[in-house]
């Protein structure tokens, strides 16, 4: 505030002593040009020419600036075209996310225009054009992203290629993919996308010769990448199994993960998959084999249901382990079986009627009523099915019950 005060107190005085030296001394200036002259006081012409100087100046910077405008402006113009680009591209994005369809592809669109990089704008056009079920607006934006970036073919294909697995067209997918592969072999969502294409065709052959290259470049985490493989190989025993072709399946069981198939839910898997070939001398050898390492209900479970028209040697082996596990239910259970493979009615009620006393189940409880019932003895027969009945796993629903005895003319028929 000081200074301010002190300069202004300067100027004051200048103007004073300017004043004062115009009136003590006005000077005399003179113009001539041709036939003119112009008289005047030596201040005034001063100030004319300063005037003069200035206004020309200022004529010579406004042509300048009158010459080079056209660049200022366009490159003004430009800049704003951009920012609004980038405005409307933003606002795209929100309503993509927040999933306003036809507001987010106007404005991508209209981002798209003036933006110096619209490749993302029209490929998330074409993504909310899916979501509108518009198919032809859809891969007209496909096209158009080609277009603007020649460099941008894999990043379209795999747009193109989750539209399509997203609408289960899993053939037009794959083929799509199949030409991205040629650009990015190593691609990791190309060979993620990949997968779900083969899985929805259905092609577990094709899966599996992908699931090294999908553990090699970590396509998913260790524990989705194991779930995937135990369903690969789980599959193809099944389809295996299904076309009854045995040798096929123990070629494939050579193939089998060894961390896999150490588990018991893939053992059994094996083996009944075996048992729908037919291959029941190999599946009585597994199971034999197996027990042996390690005593398992489902193994011992899995032995009594085996198919065979002589059970005698079998018979024989299974009560051999009967010093070992005397009061094991599905042993029992499995002799019992046996027993009656070889018509020992006796042998196979007392086997059935331990394993229930062991361990109540709806089997064996089943089971020994179907034997009783086949010898005659029905009323033994309906307790042990009312037990079984009893032990379901969810009970049948309480309904009044006949107090009297319903007359025979009221029954219902039995079947020959």
């Amino acid at each position: 505030m000081g200074s301010l005060f002190v300069i202004a107190l300067l100027a004051l005085l200048a103007g004073v002593g300017i004043v004062a030296l115009i009136e003590t001394e006005p000077g005399y200036l003179l113009i001539a040009y041709g036939g003119y002259t112009v008289e005047t006081s030596f201040w005034v012409g001063i100030v004319l020419i300063a005037t003069v100087v200035l206004l020309l100046y200022a004529a010579l910077r406004f042509l300048a600036r009158l010459i080079s405008s056209p660049g200022q402006i366009l490159n003004w113009a430009g800049e704003r075209r951009l920012r609004q680009s980038a405005r409307l591209t933003s606002r795209g994005l929100i309503n993509f996310v927040e999933g306003n369809w036809a507001r987010a592809r106007k404005q991508l669109l209209r981002g798209a225009r003036y933006g110096e990089s619209p490749l993302l704008n029209y490929l998330l056009a074409a993504r909310a054009s899916y979501r509108l079920q518009e198919p032809d607006a859809m891969r007209r934006y496909l096209a158009q992203a080609a277009e603007s970036d020649l460099d941008a073919g894999v990043a379209v294909d795999l747009t193109q290629a989750e539209l399509q697995l997203h609408a289960k067209q899993y053939e037009q997918a794959l083929a799509t993919l199949q030409r991205a592969r040629q650009s990015a072999a190593k691609n990791p969502q190309v060979l993620h996308l990949l997968c779900r294409a083969y899985d929805g065709l259905g092609d577990i052959e094709a899966m599996e010769e992908l699931l090294p290259a999908l553990r090699k470049h970590r396509i998913a985490g260790p524990l989705e990448l194991d779930d995937l493989e135990a369903r690969v190989h789980h599959d193809l025993l099944e389809k295996a199994a299904v076309t009854g072709d045995g040798a096929r399946l123990q070629a494939l069981w050579k193939r089998y993960p060894p961390r896999l198939r150490d588990q018991t839910a893939v053992q059994m898997h094996y083996l009944e998959a075996l048992l729908a070939c037919d291959e029941t001398a190999l599946v009585e050898k597994e199971v034999v084999k197996r027990l042996k390492k390690s005593w398992q209900p489902e193994l011992l479970a899995l032995y009594g249901r085996i198919p065979r028209k002589e059970a005698q040697k079998q018979l024989t082996l299974a009560e051999g382990w009967l010093k070992q596990h005397p009061e094991d239910p599905e042993l029992l259970l499995c002799l019992g079986r046996l027993a009656m493979a070889e018509r020992l009615w006796g042998k196979a009620r007392d086997y059935l009627e331990h394993s229930y006393a062991a361990k109540a189940s709806e089997e064996a409880c089943l089971e020994l009523g179907r034997l009783l019932t086949a010898v005659g003895d029905h009323a033994a027969a309906a307790a042990a099915f009312r037990s079984g009945a009893a032990l379901r796993g969810e009970p049948l629903p309480e309904l009044p019950q006949p107090d009297d005895v319903i007359p025979e003319t009221h029954r219902l028929e039995e079947e020959p």
